[in-house]
């Protein structure tokens, strides 16, 4: 399996290509009062709105750097209702890909209860890299109102 390659500070960390609708270079958001942790703001995908998270706000409290390699990552997020919807994800240094088994890749035997998403690991040739649940990155809290959040501030 493909995976795009990007980094949390300095470590790597790698999102399942197939989940990825596209990726885009660093735009200009806009921002949702008082929204939830982690979430930058809504992004205008051809028209239409897109909640955008940042990656780096979310795991260590700090935003992703804008600069020429953080990225706009559109990923399929499948709500527990089945349904999938467009989500940004905000990711620094994002310009490389790997293929890695996803069989091959083992529990860390470490896990953070506020980072649900973090899941298995895989070593490479530059050490390890940890692949992120994109289905457990949103708490049902903030699952509920990042959409309507996200429509709301587009009009």
């Amino acid at each position: 399996m493909v995976y795009l390659l990007f980094q949390i500070g300095a470590d790597r960390y790698a999102l399942q290509a197939a989940a990825i609708t596209a990726v885009e270079p660093l735009v200009r958001l806009k921002h949702i009062p008082q929204a939830a942790a982690g979430v930058a703001g809504v992004a205008d995908y051809h028209g239409q709105p897109v909640p955008v998270v940042d990656l780096s706000a979310m795991a260590l409290g700090t935003p992703a750097q804008a600069s020429l390699s953080t990225r706009l990552v559109l990923v399929q997020y499948r709500c527990p209702d089945g349904e999938e919807r467009l989500l940004g994800l905000l990711a620094e240094k994002a310009t490389e890909t790997a293929r890695y088994e996803k069989c091959d890749f083992q529990d860390p035997g470490v896990t953070a209860e506020a980072a649900p998403y973090l899941g298995p690991v895989i070593r490479d040739a530059r050490g390890l890299v940890q692949r992120v649940e994109i289905a457990r990155l949103l708490t049902p809290e903030v699952r509920e109102a990042l959409w309507k959040q996200a429509e709301e501030a587009f009009v």
